[in-house]
Formats: C-alpha cells, sequence, structure tokens
C-alpha cells in the first residue's frame, strides 16, 4: 500500500547545502525562499543563516540580481505595472535599495507601449456598450495591472478613448 504519512525528508547541513544550491542554480530566487526551503528541509535558523551566507558569497543567492530579473520578466512577459511590480517585490520581503536597482531595468517607451497594447486588446474584447463604464472597466482592468493612473489617462487620450 501507498505511506499517507506525508512528513518532509530531514536533510543534514551538507545534503541541504547541495540541494538548496541546485534550487538557486535553476532559477533567481530570493532569501526568504530559500530560507522557506531550509527550515522545510528541517534545519534550524542558525544552520540555514550559515547556508545563505554561503550561496550568498558562491553567487547564487543574489537578491539585486533576482530583483533585476523578476522586474524584466514582469514587466516584459507578464505586461505587468511598476506600482503592482512594487508590491509584488515588498510582498517577499525585498530591501528598497533592490527595488529600487531592479526598477531600472524598465524602459521608460517600451512600458508605455506596453500600457497601450494592453489598452487596446482590452477596448477590442470589452462588450460594454456605455462608454462611460467602457472606459471606467479598462481603466479599473489596467490599474489592478499596475500601471499609473495619469499614465492610463494619457494612454488613453492619445487613442481617443477620453472625452
Amino acid at each position: 500500500m501507498f505511506k499517507t504519512d506525508k512528513t518532509p525528508k530531514q536533510y543534514t547541513p551538507g545534503e541541504a547545502l547541495q540541494k538548496i544550491a541546485a534550487f538557486c542554480a535553476y532559477q533567481e530566487r530570493h532569501q526568504k525562499e530559500v530560507a522557506e526551503k531550509l527550515r522545510s528541509y528541517g534545519l534550524d535558523e542558525d544552520e540555514a543563516g550559515e547556508i545563505i551566507i554561503t550561496l550568498g558569497r558562491e553567487k547564487l543567492l543574489d537578491e539585486e540580481r533576482f530583483t533585476q530579473a523578476f522586474v524584466r520578466g514582469h514587466y516584459r512577459q507578464k505586461k505587468w505595472g511598476r506600482r503592482r511590480i512594487i508590491q509584488d517585490l515588498k510582498q517577499k520581503g525585498i530591501s528598497e535599495y533592490c527595488i529600487k536597482s531592479g526598477m531600472k531595468e524598465i524602459d521608460g517607451d517600451e512600458y508605455y507601449q506596453n500600457l497601450v497594447d494592453l489598452l487596446e486588446k482590452k477596448d477590442r474584447q470589452e462588450k460594454e456598450p456605455n462608454v462611460h463604464k467602457r472606459r471606467q472597466k479598462i481603466s479599473l482592468y489596467l490599474t489592478a495591472k499596475g500601471y499609473e493612473n495619469d499614465l492610463i489617462k494619457m494612454a488613453m487620450a492619445d487613442l481617443g478613448k477620453e472625452e
């Protein structure tokens, strides 16, 4: 029969270091995520801290590099706005310094073009016949994506969606 006991495997610090190094090499990670993973391996705070320091020294764990990759990916692939990216990074416990550094990855022209592309796509999909409600729905969608209100208004005006 199958075991139903879901107790996670306990690792020695040496085993955990090898396993977590592979975890970090696969994709950029942040400290909080790595610390949680190490705790799930059954390590105490001191052991986890030592491993995190080692990973940092070996350049496998770099919060600034993680933040830059996160910003690039989320504004290029997911088309998120600055506000949503910053909010997500803060939730992950990323420092203000790293957030500021990461936000430099955003190209202003490409950012505005993402906003315009999203606005046009949402406008094509929106079925609301009432012009005012339609603009409001599109604006709410773009706000939820993390775009700034002044840029949303500017993009709507550029595309003739504002009165």
